[in-house]
């Protein structure tokens, strides 16, 4: 690899941005994401765009979203904000000697070169980084790194939609009008008067009392990666099985579940619980335009016995995530703001764990089916693969749509090397009686 350019690109604007110089307090939703980069690779055979393209079209879409050029950093108090300053996004390019295909077959676990490495320290550093790999063949790889105080998933994928399509339409691009105004997404009542133990659920202000078990430190070269891809007719089929209305999501993560769990060979009696973001634009009241840029995620955690897991019908295991999730209610959402109020001056740490750790017996999903993550067309067609770096969280799985085939979807899951193999033999299996004995239900 050849690292050709480095380069901080600043967007010139017609008018001055009405954020320009803000300084932006992070709200409490911003301080429950987890303080790191976030990662995403995607891969794009020849021919792909040029990299003048590309990086003409970044200057027109980071213009609308100037929290991207702006940096963290914080106040006389200790407090976090964003600096709207426009210093720019970083922006690498790269040459590789090799063709695409031939070294990038698309594997789960992806080279730590194709994407800006997170820098240590977070406050001043470029907020977006973005690498532009290109191969001999003229295959490219986008790798982008974007501090998560930033952006939510939903966010970064209206941002790539508009990115793509900045690039599709050149100089005919409209820009759209996104909703920016972050601190209107958390407005407590006049009294705050929080009523769940937000201080130990999204924060962790004491022992975090969400987790069925302390977070274990692992060697990261122990914990594997391995992507397994469920077709469209395998998710139907689950989806009769749950015997009810339910979404891709809800069926596959049940059923991804129930394997995780049967291959752990945990003990029947051990609490077993999942980690599930939770989208509440339009659960708050009132609700938040989609178009909002920023975070505004809160988490679920359905939470059953080892032996109900394995034992219950889909449908019951499917039931068990839809009550979780239906918790985050407005009720919920405007307690956790009310509780960002009163603890506005407190230092709070997200209760997010960190990489090279074990969840067992828990698992932690991430959802990009519905993000647009993964329909960034830059004029040459979607992505061949949307890939996760940085998958050394045990227990982790993310779900990605699949390029292969319309409505299936790819599971990206990071397992122990020892549980691999029992994972791999069952994942297709949709006939629990054969997996889980009478006696181990």
């Amino acid at each position: 690899m050849e690292i050709t350019s480095r380069m901080m690109l600043k967007p010139a604007y017609s008018a001055a941005h009405p954020l320009a110089g803000e300084k932006v307090p992070l709200t409490v939703f911003d301080r429950a994401a987890a303080d790191k980069f976030v990662s995403a690779v995607r891969v794009y055979p020849a021919p792909a765009p040029s990299n003048d393209a590309l990086k003409e079209g970044l200057l027109r879409a980071v213009a609308l979203y100037p929290h991207f050029a702006g940096r963290l950093a914080v106040d006389g108090e200790g407090r976090p904000f964003l600096h709207v300053n426009d210093e720019g996004v970083l922006v690498i390019e790269a040459t590789m000697p090799t063709d695409l295909a031939d070294v990038f077959p698309g594997a789960a676990n992806v080279p730590d070169d194709l994407y800006p490495t997170p820098p240590e320290e977070k406050v001043g550093a470029a907020l977006l980084q973005i690498k532009l790999n290109r191969y001999k063949c003229g295959g490219l790889v986008i790798g982008s790194s974007c501090h998560h105080h930033t952006a939510d998933g939903h966010s970064m994928g209206t941002f790539y939609a508009v990115w793509s399509r900045a690039v599709r339409e050149g100089k005919d691009f409209v820009a759209p009008s996104p909703f920016l105004d972050r601190t209107s997404t958390a407005v407590p009542r006049s009294t705050p008067a929080p009523v769940f133990d937000h201080g130990s659920i999204e924060f962790r202000r004491e022992a975090n009392r969400r987790t069925s078990s302390a977070v274990l430190p692992v060697d990261k070269n122990k914990i594997k990666s391995i992507t397994v891809h469920f077709a469209a007719e395998f998710i139907a089929e689950l989806k009769s099985r749950v015997g009810a209305r339910c979404s891709t999501f809800q069926c596959l993560l049940a059923h991804v579940w129930k394997r995780i769990t049967a291959a752990r060979g945990l003990s029947p009696e051990v609490f077993t619980q999942v980690r599930v973001a939770v989208d509440c634009r339009g659960r708050a009241k009132p609700r938040v335009p989609m178009d909002f840029f920023g975070n505004m995620v809160l988490w679920a955690f359905p939470r059953l016995q080892v032996k109900d897991v394995l034992g219950l019908s889909y449908g019951g295991v499917v039931g068990a995530i839809r009550d979780a999730v239906a918790r985050i209610d407005e009720e919920y959402i405007q307690s956790f703001v009310d509780f960002g109020t009163l603890a506005a001056d407190e230092e709070l740490v997200a209760a997010t764990s960190t990489v090279d750790t074990v969840l067992c017996p828990d698992i932690e999903v991430a959802s990009w089916l519905g993000l647009r993550l993964h329909q960034a067309d830059f004029g040459t067609g979607p992505p061949s693969a949307l890939l996760k770096p940085d998958m050394h969280k045990e227990g982790l799985i993310i779900f990605v749509p699949s390029p292969m085939a319309e409505g299936a979807v790819d599971v990206v899951v990071a397992l122990p090397e020892d549980h691999v193999a029992a994972f791999t033999k069952i994942c297709y299996s949709l006939d629990d009686t054969t997996i889980f004995p009478p006696s181990r239900m």
